[in-house]
């Protein structure tokens, strides 16, 4: 098929009904009516040969030739958006645009309070709210625009998002400083014999570090199991459990909760902490102008990566 045999402003629905997954709500984003969609999509239908949506219960479910189309279409149409708005300047210093960012409760912790103090000195109009990517399909919420980045450890955004390294980090052991295991190192033994909080942090990588300790047959005798890092510093401060936690995570609850660190016994790979942006952002100035104030503050790796673009499906 050659792009002059299709209109360019079906496309423009075929991703908002992709967002959508309904007619109506399509219908109501784009400001046109339910018949004007049901149009498009019966042009759509035609061009490609497919049904590509199927009504079900659950709204409108994309058949595998529109989920092969998604990606590709959606970057694209992110590309035309981004070239035909780069006129648009970005002044942070009088700027009262609000953005969107997506991340965990760890990266509320670490990234927030530096990011808000650079936005009070340099741009104090704008304004920022965050999301959870268990909250929330961050994947759709981005290709939407409706989400400006995400940081953090989020494994499922890899495919099709430009994005850029800013750290790597270790695993630590976390604990309340004058616990019997508050010296240099532990073993393996000692690490096993404690008593641990387990924080399962579902929608992130970080669930990988209790696959790797059970392929090491390492058995903890877990006697809490919470959700999100949050309230870690809280639970340690007034217990004899220890955690196994990212080390800048540690780093920020350990003075406030007087928490201290001790190398992790078991073999842990560090993981990588990297930036994440979708096509539609990519030349956007206040896109570019926030993301290279995030690489400033937290981009701490010597040989943290340039802007890339991962093609792994």
């Amino acid at each position: 098929m050659n792009l002059h045999e299709i209109d360019l402003n079906l496309l423009v629905v075929f991703n908002k009904l992709l967002i959508e997954r309904r007619v109506s709500s399509a219908a109501q984003s784009l400001g046109l009516s339910q018949p004007a969609v049901s149009n498009a999509l019966a042009r759509l239908r035609k061009a490609f040969g497919d049904e590509l949506f199927l009504r079900t219960s659950q709204g409108m479910v994309p058949t595998p030739l529109a989920e092969q189309l998604a990606e590709p279409v959606a970057n694209a149409l992110g590309l035309l958006h981004g070239a035909l708005n780069q006129r648009e300047g970005f002044d942070p210093a009088t700027s009262e645009r609000a953005f969107t960012i997506g991340m965990t409760d760890i990266g509320e912790i670490y990234f927030l309070p530096g990011l808000m103090a650079a936005l009070r000195e340099s741009a104090p109009g704008v304004r920022v709210s965050t999301v959870r990517n268990t909250a929330v399909n961050l994947k759709d919420e981005m290709e939407a625009g409706h989400v400006d980045l995400a940081l953090g450890l989020l494994p499922d955004l890899r495919a099709g998002f430009f994005q850029r390294r800013l750290f790597t980090q270790r695993y630590v052991c976390l604990m309340r400083r004058g616990h019997a295991l508050d010296k240099r190192r532990i073993s393996l033994r000692e690490f096993q014999a404690a008593e641990h909080v387990l924080v399962v942090a579902a929608g992130t990588g970080h669930g990988q570090v209790d696959e790797l300790l059970a392929r090491q047959g390492i058995v903890r005798d877990v006697r809490l199991t919470v959700p999100h890092f949050v309230a870690v510093g809280h639970i340690l401060q007034a217990s004899d459990m220890i955690a196994t936690v990212p080390e800048r995570f540690a780093q920020r609850v350990g003075a406030p909760f007087d928490l201290v660190t001790v190398p992790h016994p078991a073999a842990l790979p560090p993981i990588a902490i990297n930036m994440f942006w979708h096509a539609r952002q990519h030349r956007t100035p206040a896109s570019q102008w926030l993301r290279q104030l995030v690489a400033g503050l937290h981009g701490g790796d010597a040989h943290a990566q340039a802007d890339s673009r991962s093609s792994r499906l």
